[in-house]
Order: C-alpha cells, then sequence, then structure tokens
C-alpha cells in the first residue's frame, strides 16, 4: 500500500498547489511549488518509463477534479450525458487532454539520463515540448498562472505565456533541488535529508545555503525576467489613452433551454423585457451619451435579427428580437453589438439538409442599421460540433455549426449632430403590435449619417484563450480594444468563468489593447493595457445586472508578440534542442549531480 500512498501524495501536490495558484484564488506565488510533485516522481522512478506513464496519468486526473472539476457539469448540461456516462468520460478526458504530465516525466528522465547535466534547462525545454505538443481542448498553460503576478505578466509582450512556463520550471526545479526534495522526502517518507540531516539546524541551513552558488543561473533568468517585466509595467502604465469609449455591458442570465415549465414565448419575453431594463438603467446610471451597448453569447438564445431565406426557414428569425435592437440603438444613439444565430446553405442548395448554422456576433449602429457580422472561427468540439457524424446520435443537443471564415475587425460609429427627439420612444412590448417595418418607419425621422470612430476585435466564447488564433487577426488592422462575448452558465457555479478571463485577459497584455469581456450570466469585467480587471469590479455568477465603464482606446504600434508571436520561445526551443542533441549523441557526457 505504501508505494501508492506517495504517488498519491505527489499528485495531490501538484494538483493542491496549482489549483489555489490558479483563478479565482490566484495564490499564483503558490505555482512556484507546484511541479516539485512531478520533479519528485520521476526522480524516484528515472528510467522506468512505463510505470512514469502511469504515474504521470495519475497526475492528470488529479489535477483535472481539483482545477477542472466543473467539465462533469459541461458534459451534463452542455452534451447532453448522463451523469454515470459524465464521470468515465471526464476520467478520459483528464488523461487524454494532460498527456503532458506523462510526457514531461518519460521526456524528462530520458534527457537527465542521457544527458547527465544541465537538469534546470532541461525541465523548462521539457515544459515547452508538452505545451507545444500536447492537445488540449480549454487551453491552459503554467505561464499563465505565472502571469497572476502583475510584474511578470507583462513579459508576455515578448516572451508569450510560453516563456513564463520556461521561467516556472527553470526556477522551480532549481529550488526543488536546492531544498524542495528535501522537504518532500520528509513529508512523503519522512527521510531526514538535507536540512533535515542534522540536529545542528543552523549548521544544516548555512550549508544549504552554501549551494546556492550552483543555481544562479536560475536566479539571473528571474531578475530578468522581473526587470523587464518592472520596466514594461512602468512603461504602459505611464501611457494614457488618447480616447475612450464608453461601453455598457449588459449580463442578462438567459436560459439554457426552456426546463422550468414555463412556455418559450413566456420565457423569451422575459428575457428581453429583462434585457431592455438592464439596458436602459445602464444607460441612465451616467449622463454622458453611451457610445456601445455589448450583448454576451446566447444573450438572445435559439434565434437571429438576419432575415432571409435560411433564417426564416426553419424559423429563426424572430422580428420582435431585431425590432429591440433597432429601438436601442435609436433609444440610446448608441451601436448596440449582441450575439445571434446565424444560418446558410451549403452549395446553395435548399434543403434541410444543406442548412449550416453560424455563431454570429452583429453591429447595429446608432440608426439601427445592421454593419457586419463576426462569424465564430475557432469552435468548440463536443459542444459546437462533433468530429464524426455517428458521435451526434450520442449527444443530440450538440450543435451542428460551421466556422466563420472572416478575420475582420468590426467598426463602431457615431452620428452627426442632429435635433432633439420629441416623440415617444418605443418599447418591447410595442413590438407586439409594431411590425419590424412599422418600428423602423416610426424612428425613420431619427436617422443620420454616420462615421467611424473606433474598431474592435470581436472574439467568441474560449477564442480568447488561443494567443495563435487571436495573431491571426493582424492582418485584418490594429484594433482599438477587443470585445469577447461568452457564454459560461454551461459550467454552472464554478470557477471556470473566473479561469476563462484570467486566461483571456493576457491577450490585452500582448496587444496592449483594453478588452470588454461580456459573459451571459458572469463573470463579466473589463480589462486595461496592463492586463488589470478595471476597478477590481467583477459581476456575480447566475445573475442580471449591467457594468458600465469608459475603455480606453491606446494608439500604439503593433506589439513584439502580435508581429512576430512566439519567435522568441521557439528560438530558446530550438537552441537547447540542438545543444542537447549535442551532448547527448555526439558530446561527451558527463556525470554530475543533479543539484547542478
Amino acid at each position: 500500500m505504501k508505494r501508492w500512498i506517495v504517488p498519491i501524495l505527489a499528485s495531490l501536490w501538484v494538483a493542491v498547489f496549482s489549483n489555489y495558484a490558479f483563478a479565482p484564488y490566484s495564490h499564483s506565488f503558490l505555482v512556484w511549488l507546484a511541479p516539485w510533485g512531478l520533479f519528485f516522481l520521476e526522480a524516484r522512478n528515472r528510467g522506468k518509463y512505463k510505470k512514469l506513464f502511469w504515474l504521470g496519468c495519475l497526475v492528470s486526473v488529479f489535477f483535472y477534479s481539483f482545477s477542472f472539476n466543473w467539465i462533469i457539469h459541461m458534459t451534463v448540461t452542455f452534451g447532453g450525458f448522463p451523469l454515470f456516462l459524465a464521470l468515465p468520460l471526464f476520467v478520459i478526458s483528464a488523461v487524454f487532454l494532460n498527456l503532458w504530465f506523462p510526457l514531461f516525466l518519460m521526456l524528462f528522465s530520458f534527457l537527465v539520463k542521457k544527458i547527465k547535466r544541465e537538469f534546470i534547462w532541461l525541465a523548462g525545454l521539457v515544459a515547452l515540448i508538452g505545451e507545444f505538443g500536447t492537445p488540449q481542448v480549454f487551453p491552459w498553460y503554467w505561464g499563465s498562472v505565472v502571469a497572476g503576478n502583475d510584474l511578470l505578466a507583462q513579459t508576455a509582450e515578448y516572451f508569450s505565456i510560453y516563456g513564463l512556463s520556461f521561467l516556472l520550471f527553470v526556477v522551480s526545479y532549481s529550488i526543488y533541488s536546492w531544498i524542495g526534495k528535501d522537504i518532500l522526502n520528509f513529508l512523503f517518507l519522512f527521510k531526514r535529508t538535507g536540512i533535515f540531516q542534522t540536529e545542528n539546524l543552523a549548521s544544516s541551513i548555512k550549508k544549504q545555503f552554501s549551494l546556492l552558488s550552483h543555481y544562479y543561473p536560475a536566479l539571473i533568468l528571474y531578475l530578468f525576467f522581473l526587470t523587464l517585466g518592472s520596466y514594461l509595467y512602468i512603461k504602459w502604465d505611464s501611457v494614457e489613452p488618447e480616447s475612450y469609449v464608453d461601453t455598457l455591458m449588459v449580463q442578462p442570465n438567459a436560459p439554457l433551454e426552456f426546463r422550468d415549465g414555463r412556455s418559450v414565448a413566456e420565457t423569451m419575453n422575459d428575457l428581453m423585457e429583462r434585457i431592455e431594463r438592464l439596458t436602459l438603467e445602464g444607460a441612465a446610471s451616467h449622463p454622458d451619451p453611451l457610445d456601445l451597448v455589448v450583448l454576451p453569447e446566447s444573450g438572445v438564445p435559439f434565434f437571429s435579427t438576419h432575415k432571409h431565406s435560411a433564417t426564416t426557414y426553419p424559423p429563426l428569425y424572430w422580428e420582435q428580437f431585431d425590432s429591440l435592437m433597432f429601438i436601442l440603438a435609436n433609444r440610446l444613439n448608441t451601436n448596440v453589438f449582441f450575439n445571434e444565430l446565424d444560418a446558410s446553405y451549403k452549395d446553395d442548395k435548399r434543403s434541410r439538409e444543406n442548412l449550416r448554422y453560424y455563431n454570429s456576433s452583429t453591429v447595429f449602429d446608432p440608426n439601427g442599421e445592421r454593419k457586419l457580422s463576426y462569424q465564430k472561427v475557432f469552435l468548440l468540439i463536443f459542444g459546437e460540433y462533433m468530429p464524426f457524424d455517428w458521435m451526434y446520435a450520442l449527444s443530440p443537443q450538440t450543435g451542428r455549426f460551421e466556422p466563420g471564415t472572416s478575420l475582420d475587425l468590426l467598426n463602431i460609429y457615431k452620428k452627426e449632430s442632429g435635433q432633439d427627439w420629441d416623440k415617444a420612444h418605443l418599447t418591447f412590448k410595442d413590438t407586439k403590435t409594431f411590425n419590424r417595418s412599422q418600428v423602423g418607419d416610426y424612428y425613420a425621422s431619427n436617422k443620420l449619417e454616420t462615421q467611424k470612430v473606433a474598431k474592435f476585435l470581436p472574439l467568441i466564447c474560449y477564442e480568447v484563450i488561443i494567443p495563435e488564433f487571436v495573431r491571426k487577426f493582424h492582418p485584418s488592422g490594429n484594433p482599438d480594444f477587443f470585445v469577447n462575448v461568452t457564454n459560461d452558465k454551461w459550467y454552472g457555479v464554478s470557477a471556470e468563468t473566473f479561469q476563462h478571463g484570467d486566461l483571456a485577459r493576457i491577450r490585452t497584455i500582448e496587444w496592449r489593447k483594453w478588452m470588454v469581456r461580456s459573459t451571459n450570466s458572469g463573470s463579466s469585467f473589463f480589462v486595461d493595457h496592463l492586463g488589470r480587471v478595471v476597478d477590481n469590479e467583477f459581476t456575480g455568477q447566475e445573475s442580471s445586472e449591467f457594468l458600465r465603464k469608459k475603455v480606453g482606446i491606446v494608439k500604439s504600434e503593433p506589439t513584439f508578440y502580435v508581429l512576430y508571436g512566439n519567435i522568441l520561445v521557439w528560438i530558446t526551443l530550438l537552441g537547447l534542442g540542438l545543444r542537447y542533441v549535442y551532448l547527448g549523441w555526439f558530446g561527451k557526457s558527463q556525470t554530475i549531480s543533479s543539484k547542478k
């Protein structure tokens, strides 16, 4: 039994420390200790690759059970699987989507035996190989947790999030070799080694400090990142936005499905009245005129405002939805950005079999005119599509969405000054008696010329946490800010929405742009160009509310990361890789203590 107690304790060590370092707890300093459990398991099983694989799988399950247990809720709610199937699926996904752990243990052990030196750099190298080379559905990187430190986070502008992962494993292994393995030996095996070896504690501590010289390279690397991060923090903190976009984020807490006994019509009417009320309250909360209203993904689920042949059959187009968006834009003389379903026919063949759906977000300008839409490009596997047609029978709720093809930025507009409105404004209740054409006629005199005043980069759901995908927008131009709309209600009241938001905010550092994060049921917030949540203000979960802030427009040239991506990390990876290929296969290996 004892042989399994130690691996379980080491797995728990990794899971607990990484969990409490990550959102929503965000004690990021704990992440420097989290990899110790991996180093401990590798050292005890060096060269036993089959055993290391299974130990890595064990760590994966513990890790997922602590940090990503909300996937069970998603599998039941989103995928429609019963709990007795959701649990084994969770275990399978925990292993498959965390192959990083067994890969790290096996590859690190192999290289340690082969190279026999420079273990701290090997740890960083293998961590990077794992992050680039293993599959993920919800992309999570160790560097994202390190970025909980505001100063270190700024280095993502040059070294990306992967650079922080490399830093973590170099520094963490150094600390582990210096003192960490003694602590784990004492805790897990009750062995008095190193600092615990002698009864003279003062002498033992003095001896440990004498070993610090072996770890100067890691200390220098850490100080380099910290110095660079501090410089960038001071630099960008002094940059004031040239202008602001007064933005109202509306969080309607729209239902996922209609299971509360009410009719669809009653539920949707209640939702639309709630959206109208929150929008008008938010607009009245400050005397300045609004520039932009943002509704989240699935803020009005299942319907479209885009009237054409593919949305009128089947009936996706909802006239009252279209009318309300038009009314709000005209009533507040503002832009309205909202999410909807859109559709088209494959190969222009009009039949139910050829109908294809899009997760789409659209801008209505202050005249209520429909402008460009963004259709989600990076779809969520098992949520918005299945890899094989036969799998839809297992999960009928899974959508059959098509990816969008455009990566254009979207514009917001401003009206020319005109006369004050002297008629009563329409409300959602009026749309029951006024059709869309009559609503347009009612506000015809309110129509004025508009001009483009800003452009933003739209991202739907978890597209925002994939840095390489977001970089694909660069050829479209330099955005003024980001808008990320998402529906985190699928995951219940859990850590998911905070993790999602924490991963998303790194994009603001990479691009040096502000971000509006709008969720259906929380947590929503605004982020500045240093990755800081504005006023540290978050909306609640499973709540209906609004949040209004002025989004800064920082007029800066594209950053190093936007221009060159992960090039510095790839250079590091290539340089170390070539060095260790030479040392392992062509150079003379020297057996050196693992402390070095």
